[in-house]
């Protein structure tokens, strides 16, 4: 399996080393070490209980082990982006390599910032230009409320506002990447939307006018932490004053799903970042991203 799989790392099989594409068996081995810090893995773990299995998908994502004999050292999902779980700097190479020998293309790397450092510094050397990279950003918690007044305009978005919701999702995600998300058709990124408001993972106020002042989304959910992802204000209601409310109530809904509410942050974005100290986040981590 190695051999096919990875045969870049033959040459260190007298360490005891391999990599491989994890299969249903080693669920719980993955569960274990995502396990081991529940906040920064917290994109794996929603998807060990959404699908109960560390198994390729359907949609031919997978998760690359990094094994010493049996023992299972540090994994990566590989899907439209790569998210290290655990992996330690010193293995990232191992995984950016056979990542690149599948001859997918991944929009992105992210999670703990010195693994996805070093897992481009290989990719780098591998061929693959950033388009941008990110290589501080805050990850913050809160684990109790929020230490402001919540805004109780902010619920949770359904399909009849579908309409409203995705122009606002769109214009979130071009501010923060700096290009359109329907960029080659708008059917992924539509789908995508539509299932974090059946999932009831999109928070939003949606005005008398049928205007979006705030929405955020619930980006990964399991029964011990959320994170946040997509928070946006109108740009023509910025500077108000309102953004610390509208974060507490997210923590306050999120908090329907799990104690724990996170979410990562631009070290450059000092308004943002002062919002969340204001609400009560506190920094337990750094996170980096790297945009293709």
């Amino acid at each position: 399996m190695l051999s096919r799989v990875a045969p870049w790392l033959a040459s260190r099989n007298e360490n005891g080393l391999g990599v491989r594409v994890l299969g249903s068996a080693d669920t719980l081995a993955l569960r274990a070490l995502a396990s081991e810090d529940a906040v920064a893995n917290v994109f794996i773990l929603a998807h060990l209980e959404s699908t109960g299995s560390a198994a390729p998908t359907s949609g031919g994502a997978c998760i690359f082990g990094v094994f010493e004999g049996q023992t299972l050292l540090g994994a990566c999902w590989a899907g439209a982006n790569l998210v290290p779980v655990q992996l330690d700097p010193g293995l990232a190479g191992y995984v950016a390599a056979a990542a690149h020998e599948t001859g997918r293309r991944y929009a992105s790397i992210f999670g703990p910032a010195d693994t996805v450092m070093a897992l481009y510094a290989r990719f780098e050397q591998l061929g693959h230009a950033a388009h941008e990279v990110r290589s501080q950003q805050p990850l913050l918690t809160i684990s109790g409320p929020p230490i402001v007044g919540a805004n109780p305009s902010l619920t949770f978005g359904s399909m009849g506002d579908f309409d409203r919701i995705l122009p606002a999702c769109a214009a979130m995600f071009e501010e923060e990447v700096g290009y359109s998300p329907f960029l080659g058709g708008q059917e992924f990124y539509s789908r995508r939307v539509a299932g974090l408001i059946r999932e009831g993972h999109s928070l939003v106020h949606i005005d008398a006018n049928g205007t979006v002042v705030f929405k955020a989304e619930l980006g990964a959910v399991t029964r011990d932490v959320t994170q946040v992802q997509g928070v946006w204000m109108n740009p023509e209601l910025r500077g108000r004053g309102q953004s610390g409310g509208y974060m507490a109530a997210v923590v306050n809904l999120s908090r329907s799903f799990a104690p724990v509410t996170s979410l990562y942050v631009n070290d450059y974005n000092t308004k943002a970042r002062a919002t969340y100290e204001r609400v009560g986040f506190e920094q337990v981590g750094t996170f980096a991203t790297v945009l293709f």
